[in-house]
């Protein structure tokens, strides 16, 4: 980012949500194309997604990237970033959601979390690479979780185990983010309820773990501080120095008489905290969006849609447009320049009758 006056860019869209079997999902030409249609200007690519994007090869070869990146300008768009939220999600795994989250890795790695994390690892490292071969400045992707079973402190946690879990957080993806430095690229931690970095105070534990790594930077999706009743604008205020991506994407809280934040294990349409299709929850996006164009941040507002309603054909169409309504094109110029003048140290003392 940068201090002086920038305007962010958009609209993009996150496509691991829209990937499929079918025309126009189902190859990157084409479903950049749909993109371009509905009036993106970016996409954020999955990176682990054979169907798009072949992360081996772009790891190696700059020619490999310099075709993706082809392919996408004749469509119309541009890559935003490579995602790694799922490579990411192995990195860190409780034995608790071992069963659940083999089905992220490979096949012949199921059952095997030692060999299922090491190829994570290098996945992610890939994705530095991958960044840098098509020239991105940053990627985005999740920690991973090690303490999250313990989140609520009943029964008590044993001195010392929230410590040790982001001491070995820290362990595992400080060497990454060393790959991360010498490929001259952020990895924007996507800051999600699941992973051991779900809010502000956790991220700081983060960042302390890997020592303060200038790498080290935020995936900013409002969504999941709703769902917290956490105030997502003084979030800005405070991290804003480390905000390196944007996820759009809008949520609501209605909670009830018989349910809250936890929401009562309740499938998504009936619970209390909900995801929704950008302008139909109750985040406010003016707000955001004036609070990142005050602190010059120039990267991407990237649509994350994930709703519980509404036809993801519908969201993505709705979306562009939305975003790209409150996109704040930053003045170089104050309101009241032309009432100024030009003034000298002796006018100025003058107007406050100093002699």
């Amino acid at each position: 980012m940068t201090t002086a006056p920038a305007t962010m860019k958009g609209p993009g869209i996150f496509l691991a949500q829209f990937v499929g079997d079918q025309e126009p999902f189902n190859s990157l030409p084409s479903i950049a194309a749909w993109a371009a249609g509905h009036g993106y200007k970016g996409i954020q690519l999955p990176s682990g997604e054979p169907k798009l994007f072949d992360l081996e090869r772009a790891a190696e070869s700059k020619d490999y990237c310099d075709e993706i990146k082809g392919v996408c300008a004749e469509a119309g768009v541009e890559i935003t970033e490579l995602s790694c939220h799922l490579q990411g999600q192995l990195v860190a795994v409780h034995p608790a959601y071992d069963a659940q989250f083999d089905a992220f890795a490979p096949a012949h790695l199921h059952g095997n979390p030692k060999a299922r994390q090491e190829w994570a690892v290098d996945q992610v490292k890939k994705v530095a690479r991958a960044s840098r071969n098509l020239a991105l400045p940053g990627a985005v992707g999740f920690t991973g979780a090690l303490a999250f079973p313990y989140l609520y402190p009943w029964p008590q946690r044993p001195a010392g185990l929230v410590e040790e879990a982001f001491a070995e957080l820290g362990r595992r993806w400080k060497p990454i983010l060393e790959i991360y430095e010498e490929c001259g690229c952020d990895l924007g931690f996507e800051i999600h309820p699941g992973e051991d970095v779900f809010d502000g105070a956790t991220f700081e534990m983060f960042l302390d773990a890997v020592g303060g790594h200038k790498r080290c930077m935020i995936n900013y999706d409002p969504s999941h501080f709703l769902l917290q009743q956490l105030d997502y604008l003084a979030f800005i205020d405070i991290y804003h120095e480390r905000i390196s991506a944007f996820h759009v994407k809008d949520a609501e809280f209605n909670p009830t008489g018989r349910q809250g934040v936890y929401s009562g294990y309740q499938g998504w349409t009936e619970r209390a905290g909900r995801f929704r299709s950008l302008g139909d929850g109750q985040v406010d996006f003016s707000g955001i969006f004036s609070k990142l164009a005050q602190y010059g941040y120039d990267r991407w507002a990237v649509l994350e849609w994930e709703c519980c309603l509404k036809h993801p054909e519908q969201g993505a169409a709705e979306g562009a447009p939305f975003i790209d309504a409150h996109i704040i094109q930053v003045t170089d110029k104050a309101f009241d320049d032309f009432a100024g003048g030009s003034t000298d140290r002796a006018a100025l003392r003058r107007m406050m009758g100093i002699a």
